[in-house]
Parts: C-alpha cells; structure tokens; sequence
C-alpha cells in the first residue's frame, strides 16, 4: 500500500551507494535498482529479446547449478563476462533472438547485490535510462514513496547512477516530496550533464575502466533514453514483466 495519503505527495530518496543503505527505511517503498553500467541495462534488453524472467544469485557457483533447471548462466566480476558463462553483463550478450523465452541466472558485482539487499521494500523495479520514461510513469501511477537505490561501484559512489537518480528525480519532482540533500545533488549533476550524458559520463572511473578493456560501445547504448516502455519487477525471487 502506499506510504502517503491523498493529501501529501509521496516523498523521494536517494541512496548514493550500498554503504549508505543501513541510514534508509525501504519499508513500505518503491526502491529503484540502478547500475547504469550496466546490470540494470543489460536485464532491460534481455527481457527485450524475450526472456521471461531473470533470477538474482549472489554467487557465479549458483547461477552454474540453476543451468541444470533449464536457466542459462550470466555472470560477471570487475567488468568482465567470467569463463564458462553464456552471458555476462554486456547489453550486447543479451541482443539475441536465442533469448527468447529463456529463464537466466544472474550475478554481477554491483547490480544483483543491490536486489537482494532490498528484500525489505514493497517493491523493487529495475531502472536504467533505456527505460527512464516507463520507470517516471510507473512511480507517478503506485504513488508510493521512492528510493533511488545506486548499485555504484563496490560500495563506492558513482557518477552514471547518480546521474539515473537525478534524472529520475527531476521527472517527478512535481509529483513527489522531495527533501533529501542526496536527491538535490542528483538532480544537480544531472542538470550539468543533461545536454551531453554519454560525453559526460565517459569521465566516469567505471566509463574509463570499460575504456581500459575495449567496452567503449556499451557506454553509448546504455545512456539512449527510454527506448523501452516496459519496468521490470522483483517478483518473490525473480524478476519479471509485471
């Protein structure tokens, strides 16, 4: 249910990195996952190319034995697919009609963390700029307070998930509370970055990291805006097109 009633707007906070989670409340609340680079991206193009569900797995070893129950395998550490693995987490591993109706295992280092430290909130949704539209609709409809919730770098702040939050945060900013001094700032370097994000965001350290292993083609497709109109959801254990 929602947290706020028909005569205060709901509120929206933002959470800078995973370090930061034990200072918020996800009960009763929206949380927004976000890893622009690139898990919440490549789990929007994946379900683009037809797969019916993602399932979440902290571990490379536990999405290997869910290949048994008929789930293809993804996984990726540091940036890169690991061996063994039919996906990682490229958006251009998940660019295949061989995708369609599959189930897929998925760990990442940063992304997958973030939806099993979530299990709290009322719901949990997936967003990324290649569905940014569908993400302000979907929280404008359920009117329920929102956390952006930033994957960043292995506890570390980043620039292209702020920049997510503070693009996202702007688009509801007449609908929503906003008093949170971490959504201000979001709103802010989105502000400075609106008119050019894929220049912008190549300054970033995990831009230049992609740069360093020749994944410079993943920045570009994952700062196009809104190009898929659908949200996807953790439902129990998986995520899935509601």
């Amino acid at each position: 249910m929602p947290t706020s009633n028909s005569t205060t707007p709901p509120s929206f906070e933002t959470i800078l990195s995973p370090a930061l989670l034990p200072l918020y409340n996800l009960q009763g609340k929206t949380v927004v996952i976000i890893d622009i680079l690139r898990a919440t991206s490549s789990i929007c193009v994946g379900f683009h190319s037809g797969v019916t569900l993602f399932h979440p797995v902290a571990h490379p070893e536990q999405a290997t034995a869910l290949e048994n129950e008929g789930f293809i395998g993804a996984a990726e550490r540091n940036g890169q697919k690991l061996n063994g693995f039919m996906l990682g987490n490229s958006p251009f591993d998940y660019l295949s009609n061989n995708l369609q109706d599959k189930k897929v295992a998925i760990t990442t280092t940063n992304g997958t963390r973030c939806l099993h430290l979530s299990y709290e909130a009322d719901e949990i949704i997936i967003g990324s700029f290649l569905n940014l539209n569908a993400v302000v609709n979907h929280c404008k409809n359920t009117k329920r307070d929102v956390i952006a919730f930033c994957a960043g770098w292995k506890d570390k702040f980043n620039l292209e998930d702020t920049l997510f939050a503070g693009a996202l945060a702007k688009r509801l900013s007449s609908d929503f509370v906003i008093e949170c001094d971490s959504t201000l700032a979001a709103i802010d370097l989105y502000n400075t970055a609106k008119d050019d994000l894929a220049g912008y965001i190549k300054k970033a350290s995990h831009a230049q990291r992609f740069e360093r292993l020749g994944l410079e083609h993943d920045i570009d497709f994952c700062m196009q805006n809104s190009i898929y109109d659908f949200v996807p959801k953790m439902v129990g254990d998986n995520l899935v097109l509601s």
